[in-house]
């Protein structure tokens, strides 16, 4: 099975899941703490583009930071950059977990989703 990068927070159930899931399927994972490093500006472009997401599918809005500094009302009059920049000085602000095997990306957790994506290698 391959090795996969997993961006995570290791206090968050939904990480732990997600890594426990990742295990059982026989997948070796790198795990990152997200706070402490979160991807820098051009490593969160490469993950995005290689999701097929949009750039707000990867904010935490759920997260005390995003409330916090009040971002749903800010993030529509930011530059794509200034949220990029956002993001990587801030792990707390980055949805996770980021599972990525340097060709495809997920974020979040859901089950049909690992499925699809991790399940049969």
């Amino acid at each position: 099975m391959s090795q996969l990068k997993v961006y995570q927070y290791s206090k968050c159930s939904t990480c732990r899941n997600a890594v426990k899931w990742l295990q059982n399927k026989g997948h070796e994972t790198e795990l990152i703490p997200i706070f402490e490093q979160p991807p820098g500006p051009e490593k969160l472009e490469d993950l995005i583009r290689k999701s097929g997401l949009e750039l707000k599918k990867f904010f935490n809005t759920s997260g005390e930071v995003y409330k916090e500094l009040k971002l749903k009302d800010k993030l529509g009059d930011m530059s794509r950059e200034e949220q990029i920049s956002l993001l990587s000085s801030n792990g707390r602000l980055i949805k996770r977990p980021i599972v990525t095997d340097g060709n495809k990306v997920t974020i979040g957790f859901k089950e049909e989703t690992f499925e699809d994506t991790w399940g049969a290698q």
